[in-house]
This record gives structure tokens, sequence and C-alpha cells, in this order.
């Protein structure tokens, strides 16, 4: 492979568990040295279970920690802030997860380092941002699905708010700072000047209600949630029962609505004046559940992928040990490798990214404190 395109980037990190990490991992894959600065136990991800590998690790650190550097420092005495500063100079973004309030009493905002390394980004992601009444306030993912309305708009209707399986807040989070970090390193090579970047957690949660929040604003529309995990305003786009499982169809368009009528051998649906067009199958969605349910229950979820694949857009719902076990990610995908760990090889998830189409290298993630001899003398 060429050499990768973040090559000669360094990042030096505070981070904990998900988001900052996550933004982290994409920076170290793509070829930037990403420095973890720990102190105490280091990151609390080496000690998340529900089992650990020991001697600090485990993998759930390991998901987020891969190509990365580590050295332990403890920035709050007065020696290793001194050594901080050090690698400051040489650094092109220094980035955190940290309680708003706490970036300007640790000294690791823009104001505190501009003199140090007047090209320096400094990178902030919190709870609620920093410059408002919840500064001080932690906050997780699952907090943030709650408050900003996406757990009231996920699972069936009259059953309880329910959160996203996987904590997608910390993701998103955490790929908006990472766009929003490297945005400020090019401007920084080009002005000279560095700045704070700010994202919280709340803002980025908000920002995913997309077109239902727009929707509220603007004709105070308020999406309920459908049956079957379908979409608020096309149909069919849903879930439909099988002999032996549940399948998700997506007929977002009149087109892919009639290619399914014609396929199922149901040209009558496709001129039922009820179905005839988005609206008027919207309305009559629960009449169309059961119609549908009477023709996919007739057989297993194998026939009809085999059957609509390519035609409609459709899926089969897969438990997570069919996830994980699918033929086509394990012999197509690329996304599962193997790395090579003191404690013997790791099964991993590849970065999602291509480059030239090969996957970028990784390397298991750092001991704590691995690089403080290297970086530190």
């Amino acid at each position: 492979m060429q050499t990768l395109p973040l090559s000669g980037i360094r990042i030096l990190s505070f981070e904990q568990f998900g988001a900052a990490p996550y933004a982290t991992m994409f920076f170290a894959d793509m070829g930037a040295e990403v420095i973890k600065i720990e102190c105490g136990d280091g990151d609390f991800a080496r000690r998340t279970g529900p089992r650990t590998l020991g001697d600090g690790d485990s993998l759930y650190f390991q998901c987020f920690n891969m190509n990365k550097n580590s050295v332990a420092l403890d920035i709050r005495l007065p020696d290793d802030y001194q050594r901080f500063l050090g690698l400051v100079g040489g650094a092109h973004a220094v980035v955190n997860n940290m309680r708003g309030h706490l970036v300007t009493k640790r000294r690791i905002d823009y104001a505190s380092l501009m003199t140090v390394n007047p090209a320096i980004v400094c990178g902030h992601i919190s709870a609620y941002g920093r410059d408002n009444s919840r500064a001080a306030l932690p906050g997780y993912d699952f907090l943030m699905q709650a408050e900003a309305g996406l757990m009231a708009l996920t699972g069936e209707p009259g059953s309880p708010p329910t959160r996203m399986g996987a904590s997608m807040i910390d993701y998103m989070t955490g790929m908006t700072f990472a766009f929003a970090v490297m945005s400020a390193i090019h401007a920084a090579a080009r002005d000279g000047i560095g700045r704070d970047v700010d994202v919280s957690l709340y803002d980025v949660a908000i920002h995913q209600l997309a077109y239902q929040g727009a929707w509220y604003l603007n004709e105070g529309i308020v999406t309920e949630r459908a049956p079957r995990s379908a979409h608020p305003s096309t149909t069919p786009v849903q879930l439909f029962r099988t002999r032996d499982g549940w399948i998700y169809v997506a007929c977002m368009n009149d087109r892919f609505w009639d290619l399914l009528c014609k396929t199922l051998g149901r040209d009558d649906l496709v001129g039922a004046p009820a179905f005839a067009d988005m609206a008027g199958r919207l309305r009559a969605r629960e009449e169309l559940t059961e119609i549908l349910d009477r023709i996919f229950e007739g057989q297993p979820n194998a026939h009809w992928l085999a059957l609509l694949r390519g035609i409609v857009p459709v899926a089969a719902v897969h438990s997570l040990e069919e996830a994980l076990e699918s033929p086509f990610l394990i012999e197509e995908s690329g996304m599962i490798r193997e790395i090579a760990h003191p404690h013997g090889p790791l099964r991993m998830f590849a970065n999602p990214i291509k480059l030239d189409g090969a996957r970028v290298p990784q390397s298991a993630g750092p001991a704590l404190g691995a690089g403080n001899d290297g970086l530190l003398g």
C-alpha cells in the first residue's frame, strides 16, 4: 500500500470509553500517530467486560485502540504537564472527551497551548458543550438517546421507549468529531493558526433527528412509532413474517412496489385503488401488511431472498450470531481479520474504509505507557 493518507500527523488524546477513541481510531488507521495520554489505570475501556484479557487490556479496549501508542502521564502534576507540552510542540492536535468544565482547568484548550504551538488544534468532546449551564455534567450515549427523543422514536407502538442496540450516538459523535478536527488541521496547515473544536453528544443526538425534526419544527408533525419498524411515510418499507423468521422489504418508490407485486405474482395489487400510490398505501398499511404477511409466511427466508434479491431491496433479519457467521461477511467482505496480540490472535473488525481497494493495516492496541521510553525519554 502507498503511504497512508494521514502519515506524518500526530494526535495527542485524553480519551475514555467510546466517542473520542472511536474518532482517533480512524486517525490511527489512516496513518496518523495517535498517542493516548493516560494516568492511573488508564482508559476505563481497559477494564470493561464482560471478560477482560488481563494486564490492563480487554476486547472492548482493542475495538477502539488498535494502531495507537500510549504514554502514562498525569498532567495535574507539574513535571508531567511539562512533558506533555514537549509533545504538544510536535503535534497537530490535542483531543479529549473530558467534562466540558475540565478542559480549561487542565490547560488543554487553545488559549493554554497556543504559545507552545500556534498551529495546534484542540478538539473537545463533551456531553453538552462547554458554553452553557450543563458544561460540568457527565453524559453517555444512552442518556442522549433518551433526552433527544430517539428512544421515543424506536420500538413498537405502545411499548416502552427503546434504545438503539449499539452506541450509535458515541460513534456518530466520533465521526463528526474526526471530520471537524481534520478540517481544522487542514486549515492550520494552510494558515498556521490552530483553534478550539467542540462537538457534544447532545448536539449530535439532536442532529440525528434530521427530517423528523424538520417536520416538527416547521409543520408541527410528530413522528410516531410505526409497527414492524416501518418507515414513517413510505410503504411497504418494514418487517414481514416468513415461515422461519423475518425479512425487511424496502419499496422506497413506486417502481419497487410494482416489481414486488409482479415478482410475487400479485399484479392485482398494483392496480388496486387502495394501493395505487404512496399516500394510499400508507393509509392502508395495516391491510397491506396482512396481505403480504400471508404471502411471506408461506416460504422461509432463503426462498424470499433468492426470489427478491437484486429486484427489490430486501434483507433477512439476523441474530447477532447469524450476522457474524454470515458467509458473505466471512468469505467476501474482508471485514473480519486476525490481529496478533500477546494473549494470542484476536478476531477483530477491519476498518470499513478501503484505500485503492485494500483494507488498511492494523496492529493491536498498546499496553498502558508502552510509548513512555520512546516518546518521553
